[in-house]
């Protein structure tokens, strides 16, 4: 099983080149930047809330663009794979987003992941747009388009939500036929967008995810697909380590802290004893 780690990278923190050369350095897989374009800024009298009712950390509205970020951190490695853990896709334009992904891959050498997901704030959600109630599919036509812009010479697309006649679109991906597609989420539909448009299943670690793990490989099977499974925001637990790589889980990724470079250090060793203690 490999490991990695997910990141907010902020101005305020050591830069994605500096934390990318160090997760590389320590044997680790790979390096998934989060992505907020914006938070809204709360009525007057109330606070910030996550998806889960608690108080927003104020490293949601201070990160860098992921995917200058990541651009950064894959220039200043070799090996690592580095991606977005999550792209919020409905609340990008798509061709411009396949020229993104694209030009990424291109200039890392291939080791572009790219992590989708359509987003829990429903007000940055509408301010860009688009209605939160329709999001889902509104990221379906969205990779199906860049889907055809990757892979086609001359690509067209025709949906509700995006449309284009032909265009020319290069560089394509290094990565053929696209960069593997990473599907967040744990809601109740997600493993079939995952067996609609995903390589992989990549949800936050929480309750019910190590359960539903077997019924994403039986209907993958069924499908004649493969797919893997990756877990983001993983406990420091060496037992919790062993029980998901039986379960067949392929990377385990815990967030580092938008902290110094010192407790992001000690974090790192903390998850690598975890991991040796699970792999003896």
């Amino acid at each position: 099983m490999e490991s990695g780690f997910g990141y907010f990278p902020t101005h305020y923190a050591p830069g994605p080149g500096v934390v990318a050369r160090l997760v590389e350095e320590r044997g680790h897989k790979a390096l998934l930047f989060a992505e907020h374009t914006h938070i809204p800024v709360p009525a007057k009298g109330t606070r910030v809330k996550d998806e889960r009712g608690g108080d927003l950390p104020s490293k949601y509205w201070h990160t860098y663009d992921p995917l200058v970020a990541l651009t950064a951190a894959g220039l200043a490695t070799t090996r690592l794979r580095v991606g977005t853990g999550i792209c919020l896709v409905p609340q990008r334009d798509p061709i411009t987003l396949a020229k993104m992904v694209a030009s990424v891959d291109h200039l890392t050498g291939g080791r572009f992941e790219f992590g989708v997901g359509a987003g829990w704030n429903e007000p940055e959600i509408r301010h860009h747009g688009v209605d939160p109630r329709r999001r889902f599919a509104v990221m379906k036509e969205h990779i199906e388009a860049m889907r055809e812009i990757w892979t086609q010479e001359e690509a067209k697309y025709h949906g509700e939500f995006v449309s284009f006649d032909s265009i020319w679109s290069w560089p394509k991906p290094a990565q053929r036929p696209y960069p593997p597609v990473l599907v967040g989420g744990t809601g109740p539909r997600v493993l079939d967008r995952v067996l609609a448009y995903g390589d992989v299943w990549m949800p936050n670690y929480g309750p019910g995810v190590l359960e539903r793990i077997p019924e994403l490989f039986r209907r993958a099977a069924e499908a004649g697909r493969r797919v893997e499974v990756m877990v983001l925001g993983f406990p420091v637990d060496p037992k919790v380590i062993e029980e998901y790589a039986n379960a067949g889980v392929s990377r385990v990724m815990p967030w580092l802290p938008t902290a110094g470079l010192d407790r992001i250090q000690r974090e790192m060793d903390a998850f690598e004893a975890a991991l040796a203690e699970a792999r003896r």
